[in-house]
């Protein structure tokens, strides 16, 4: 089975920081590409930050651009998203997921609707 075990999560002061960890089973992790995603009760699941297979190529979105980066360890099975200059509006549950492009491996994508395998979430808590 395909297992996503996301970490880090927690509660933290604004301005601070956190590294968020996907953990990846059951799959060739180095032809996935990945992406994270986030969820305030009552709204629908956003987009965040993605990466190609190779960890050649990311995207964010401008809510968090210049304050999270998205990388992977392909060795490691293991991708992370570090965030800083955490703000209280990035309070959400993270989920992690993983997609297998069907024809070019250096593809990456933010629209959550073709990812293949998800994670449970990690609560992050942006609060003084």
């Amino acid at each position: 089975d395909v297992q996503l075990q996301a970490s880090g999560g927690g509660l933290v002061q604004p301005g601070g920081s956190l590294r968020l960890s996907c953990a990846a089973s059951g799959l060739a992790f180095g032809d996935y590409a990945l992406g994270w995603f986030r969820q305030v009760p009552g709204k629908g699941r956003e987009g965040v930050s993605c990466i190609s297979a190779s960890g050649r190529s990311t995207y964010a979105e401008d809510s968090v651009k210049g304050r999270f980066t998205l990388s992977r360890d392909n060795a490691k099975n293991t991708a992370y998203l570090q965030m800083n200059s955490l703000k209280p509006e990035d309070t959400a549950v993270y989920y992690c997921a993983a997609y297998k492009p069907k024809y070019d491996q250096s593809a990456y994508s933010i629209d959550p609707s073709i990812y293949d395998f998800w994670g449970q979430g990690t609560l992050v808590t942006v609060s003084s």
